[in-house]
């Protein structure tokens, strides 16, 4: 027998089955960088009576942009990308890798499910699989590439991630779209089923990029945002438009090299990573925001990520408080508010807030208060910090003056209650700082904590 012969013939049915995801490796990583693990799995299908060459996922590491990755890549031409019990047990195989040598992972995921014919095995692969990528949470960065359908539990895998990145024509849906359609007595396209627009209300971490190549590009500039150190910055220029306004767009643009996370939802709220002069941070804008179960979940979640991976935390604050609706009442936004402070508390690098519009009630005392562990607070010299929204509060507070003229009173609530300079002399903020200067401030600040 000629062993040679034999091997390059395997090595050649592992290459020829798997075309279409090598290429897309190719063009995620850097040129001639990938270095296949585990290659020479097969295993025999029950159901399709057929090999599943290297069991339907390529596994191996690469750099992208000179970083280390292990990657994960199902093959979508092997049974669908469908998982197996040996399928799971290889991934699962790299992500102890990865744990061992502190190394962020790749997805690239293009799945329909489980594969038929397995039964309870595979539902025992899936299990160690997604218990292995919980433990690896916050430990080491795991992005997701969506590169088509993914479904059932390969979608599970990808709601474990920092970062869910949507290709074009991606798709994630927990059961089949036309399983759900059908369900909903509707024909509906599996994009408004499970697309990025669609999919707000998941609080996935997501992002929408067009190949594998862009996707490269996030997370390069993801993994740079979490790792590089901090470097010195010169002081900036003032930014005279805040003078103008100081509105989410504005102040989201103090940020370099922004990358937004989740903003398919609840976009009043952004999540973003970025730099301020040499530093990481990660920063919360608010845009008018009344508090209700979901943006709340957003903040803390996002909050959660910037404690796992030991970044700055900066808000942005223009917070009105809780919504005042029955929905909201009726909801586990309590809850989320609780948990979100638990987690607030866990961060123990730098806590900046900034009342950049206005902080009333619980705006206030959950993104801005001293007392929940923010190292520094500033305002705006065009703030508003107040228990009540001016003209609810100028009526509860003159509630005995039957005659006032509402108006007028609800304009002297403002001044004399909601103008920041009454919580900076009781030593709650720090500094008020004309609009055009903030970044310079935050840079100070930021080098001052992380020094």
């Amino acid at each position: 027998m000629d062993r040679i012969k034999q091997f390059r013939e395997r090595k050649s049915a592992i290459v020829n089955a798997g075309k279409n995801i090598r290429a897309e490796i190719a063009a995620l990583c850097d040129e001639e960088s990938f270095v296949e693990l585990s290659a020479f799995g097969f295993s025999k299908d029950a159901f399709y009576g057929e090999d599943a060459c290297g069991e339907g996922v390529v596994t191996g590491f690469a750099t992208i942009g000179g970083y280390p990755f292990y990657l994960v890549a199902q093959n979508f031409e092997v049974s669908f990308g469908g998982l197996t019990k040996a399928n799971c047990e290889k991934i699962a195989k790299t992500l102890s890798a990865a744990e061992k040598n502190q190394t962020p992972v790749v997805y690239l995921l293009r799945s329909q499910g489980v594969r038929v014919g397995e039964g309870v095995n595979v539902l025992e692969g899936v299990s160690e699989l997604l218990l292995k990528a919980t433990q690896l949470k916050g430990t080491v960065l795991q992005f997701a590439v969506l590169l088509g359908e993914v479904y059932g539990s390969a979608a599970a895998l990808a709601s474990v991630c920092d970062a869910v990145l949507f290709a074009a024509g991606a798709t994630l849906s927990v059961n089949s779209p036309l399983v759900l359609s059908a369900k909903a007595g509707k024909n509906l396209k599996p994009a408004e089923v499970g697309g990025y627009q669609v999919l707000g209300g998941t609080l996935l971490p997501a992002v929408e990029v067009t190949s594998a190549k862009e996707a490269a590009s996030v997370i390069l500039q993801i993994s740079d945002l979490v790792n590089l150190p901090v470097e010195d910055a010169e002081l900036n220029d003032p930014a005279p438009a805040l003078n103008r306004g100081a509105t989410a767009k504005e102040v989201a643009k103090l940020l370099e090299k922004g990358v937004e996370l989740g903003a398919n939802g609840y976009p009043e709220v952004k999540t973003v990573l970025g730099r301020v002069g040499g530093i990481s941070v990660a920063a919360v804008i608010f845009d008018n925001v009344l508090l209700n179960e979901h943006n709340v979940k957003k903040i803390k979640n996002f909050a959660e990520f910037a404690c796992c991976y030991g970044l700055p935390l900066v808000m942005f604050v223009d917070c009105l408080g809780v919504e005042p609706s029955l929905a909201a009442n009726n909801s586990a936004v309590l809850k989320e508010i609780c948990e979100y402070l638990s987690i607030l508390d866990a961060i123990d690098t730098a806590k900046i807030s900034v009342v950049t519009g206005k902080a009333v009630g619980l705006g206030y005392s959950l993104f801005a208060a001293k007392s929940a562990g923010f190292d520094y607070t500033y305002a705006l010299a065009t703030a508003e910090i107040s228990l009540f929204e001016s003209a609810q509060g100028a009526q509860i507070e003159y509630a005995n003056e039957t005659n006032a003229d509402k108006a007028k009173l609800a304009a002297l609530y403002s001044e004399e209650h909601a103008d920041p300079i009454n919580a900076a002399k009781g030593g709650y903020l720090d500094n008020i700082i004309e609009p055009q200067f903030l970044k310079q401030y935050l840079v100070a600040s930021l080098q001052t904590l992380l020094r």
